[in-house]
């Protein structure tokens, strides 16, 4: 859906760096997470997407096409700033945003309509954004963004100012927008989210590429062949014979159970039949890393 290639953006005469040599591929009907600390790169890579700025070198691609004008009515932006009129009403803000994006005012009427049912909005259609909560003007703010029907959806913290049971449903609608086909590119500090959503990320850190991939596959880069194991029943004698040959540790014995951690590059099968002999096994599992944790060596080791 969307391709970069060796994209670099400056500023300041060349002299701050925000992007360098940057490359990605967006696979179209993906949720793509686009993962950075502050400063790394991420917003000035958006906003050249969304043609508010220009790259110094490089190109986009959408479907094939050099980026162009004519891209702009098939993309949605949800910026973490938003950008709302507080004394305009719901209903009218979302006719004129439609129409911007190119629908006429029966389509945006009936698209608005649809999205109110779905997140249960009905009675704030002429109400001002002023007399909404935080929580209540970013359910607005997803309905214009998605309103037009954009193939491509790019998504700058959408669940901030949301409670659990609000940013679980705007979750649902963003995976339900995926599956029917639109492309995502999600831009978030909620590690949580992306390994429950993102078929695809790349972490971006001081204007430069370090990572990507699928998520299951970065993840498995970093794991450190370190699994977790609970036992019951165990026979202290044979426990101490594992120990000294396997080199547990993390121990624990609670409720009659026996949980310990060993880091280990041979094959699994034969740590299972050992342990056969040193009491029931109830949970063996090997330990791979959470995307926060990805996040967090990736950046310490490129810094």
């Amino acid at each position: 859906m969307l391709k970069a290639e060796h994209i670099r953006k400056t500023y300041n005469a060349g002299k701050k760096v925000a992007l360098d040599d940057f490359s990605i591929h967006v696979p179209k009907g993906s949720i793509y997470g686009l993962l950075g600390p502050n400063g790394a790169g991420k917003t000035s890579f958006i906003r050249i997407i969304n043609q508010i700025t220009q790259a110094d070198s490089g190109e986009i691609q959408i479907n094939g096409e050099k980026l162009n004008p004519n891209h702009i009515k098939n993309i949605g932006y949800m910026p973490e700033e938003r950008g709302l009129y507080k004394n305009m009403t719901v209903g009218d803000q979302l006719l004129y945003f439609g129409e911007l994006k190119g629908m006429s005012k029966n389509d945006a009427l009936a698209e608005a309509k649809k999205w109110f049912d779905k997140l249960h909005i009905d009675q704030w259609w002429k109400k001002k954004l002023s007399e909404l909560s935080k929580g209540m003007a970013q359910k607005i703010q997803f309905v214009v963004t998605v309103l037009h029907r954009p193939h491509l959806l790019i998504l700058d913290e959408p669940f901030s100012g949301f409670d659990p049971v609000n940013a679980n449903l705007i979750k649902d609608q963003i995976i339900e927008l995926k599956n029917n086909g639109t492309t995502i590119i999600l831009s978030t500090h909620r590690m949580e989210s992306v390994e429950e959503m993102c078929d695809y990320v790349a972490l971006i850190n001081n204007s430069k590429k370090i990572i990507d991939g699928r998520v299951f596959d970065v993840r498995e880069k970093f794991k450190k062949n370190i699994f977790g194991i609970t036992l019951s029943e165990v026979n202290d004698s044979h426990l101490e014979s594992f120990k000294n040959k396997y080199g547990i540790f993390n121990i624990t014995n609670e409720n009659n159970l026996v949980s310990f951690d060993l880091k280990n590059e041979t094959d699994q099968n034969n740590i299972l039949l050992d342990l056969v002999n040193v009491g029931k096994v109830r949970a063996f599992e090997e330990r791979i890393p959470s995307m926060n944790e990805v996040f967090i060596n990736a950046v310490s080791n490129h810094s």
